[in-house]
């Protein structure tokens, strides 16, 4: 049985708490924003929609309860410690039963750990939703450095160095000698590069996108059609990107002091890589989802660190997991939404860079699997699992 209590005296227990002051400040600048315009064919082609961003700002003014989201978070064991110098936020779940394996779950950008909320309890105590005690886990769920409730680091991370310190937090930390690690976005590169270089402590991994790339390119018919195809999808989704890989720091000064700016920034991503219709948000975030996940951007003013992990992969050498052409070789599991924004390749492409042992082709879900499909993710993340407990 793995030790899970914490190694470090250093960790303690962390609550958030955003002062009445700060609060008034923000709702009055949203209140006060000064609405502009957008083309006349405009929709969502253009970017962030500005009828619905009025809509959503009315609803953030007048009837959003920010206090409410604040005690949902602080309704978790939440915790920090210094961890390779930065001072790193975690939510801590001591799964149920004789033997929860531990599972480290990471976010992306344009999200938070708040993605996890519906998913903590239920991978932790299964035996609550009328499922199997032995399936329970104990969930680390951390805030990336430069997101969030977690410290910055001195310069942009990428998502390499960031693997480095949320392993250094599992092992030295809290003295977990194996786990699992799952991701998406960001998560999902983070968890690939645990799984590279942090093996055997990282002893799995488990991914519902693929972000990484095998330095021969594609090799069959099938591959290279789902590479033009990718190039050709991403072409729209390039600005910001191009813009936080390259020149973050002017993009923050415009963002951080515009509430509204960061959510048109976020809500955006939310709509362009979910599952859902042209304009139809909501059938997939409420309100309340989409704009706890942007008061944490606001609150903490994060928006500028956040964004720092696209510079931060640019020097550490793009998409490319190995030059050699290594792949992953720890067992990995992949869950495969058919919205995924960054579309999945072929299998053969995949199992050139991982060594999966569990594929799952899903009936529906994007990009944000976590908050779009927590259902589906989590009975793929326990159907793994299961393979790795024999």
């Amino acid at each position: 049985m793995t030790d899970l209590s914490f190694r470090s005296p250093l960790v303690s227990p962390y609550s958030y708490h955003v002062p009445d002051d700060i609060l008034e400040n923000i709702r009055e600048r949203v209140a006060n924003y000064p609405w502009h315009y957008m083309p006349d064919d405009g929709g969502w082609d253009y970017g962030a929609n500005i009828d619905y961003l009025k809509e959503l700002c009315t609803y953030w003014v007048d009837e959003f309860d920010w206090r409410a989201q604040e005690a949902r978070i602080n309704s978790f064991t939440n915790y920090k410690a210094p961890v390779d110098g930065i001072d790193l936020h975690f939510i801590h779940e001591q799964g149920s039963g004789d033997n929860p394996m531990p599972l480290m779950i990471s976010h992306g950008w344009p999200g938070s750990v708040v993605e996890f909320l519906d998913l903590i309890e239920p991978l932790a105590h299964p035996e609550r939703f009328g499922g199997d005690v032995r399936d329970a886990f104990t969930v680390v769920a951390p805030s990336l450095p430069g997101f969030g409730f977690s410290g910055r680091p001195p310069r942009p991370y990428g998502p390499r160095r960031m693997a480095r310190v949320v392993n250094t937090l599992m092992t030295d930390t809290l003295g977990i000698d194996s786990y699992l690690a799952q991701g998406g976005d960001w998560g999902g590169a983070v968890c690939s590069w645990l799984g590279f270089d942090h093996a055997p402590a990282c002893s799995a991994i488990h991914i519902n996108v693929l972000t990484m790339r095998h330095p021969d390119g594609p090799q069959t018919p099938e591959e290279v059609n789902w590479e033009a195809q990718f190039d050709s999808d991403q072409i729209m989704q390039n600005g910001y990107r191009t813009q936080q890989a390259t020149r973050p720091q002017t993009l923050s000064y415009a963002m951080m002091d515009s509430p509204v700016g960061i959510a048109a920034w976020l809500v955006e991503k939310f709509h362009d890589w979910s599952d859902v219709e042209t304009g139809d948000i909501e059938s997939s975030h409420s309100k309340d989802e989409l704009l706890t996940n942007i008061m944490i951007y606001v609150t903490t003013r994060t928006f500028n660190s956040a964004s720092w992990i696209y510079y931060g992969r640019r020097e550490e050498g793009g998409r490319v997991l190995s030059p050699d052409g290594h792949r992953v070789e720890v067992p990995t599991g992949c869950a495969v939404f058919p919205a995924e924004m960054l579309n999945w390749p072929p299998r053969t492409y995949a199992d050139r860079i991982y060594n999966i042992q569990h594929w799952t082709e899903m009936p529906r879900g994007g990009h944000f699997a976590a908050m779009e499909e927590p259902e589906l993710l989590l009975n793929d993340i326990r159907k793994f699992a299961r393979t790795l407990r024999r």
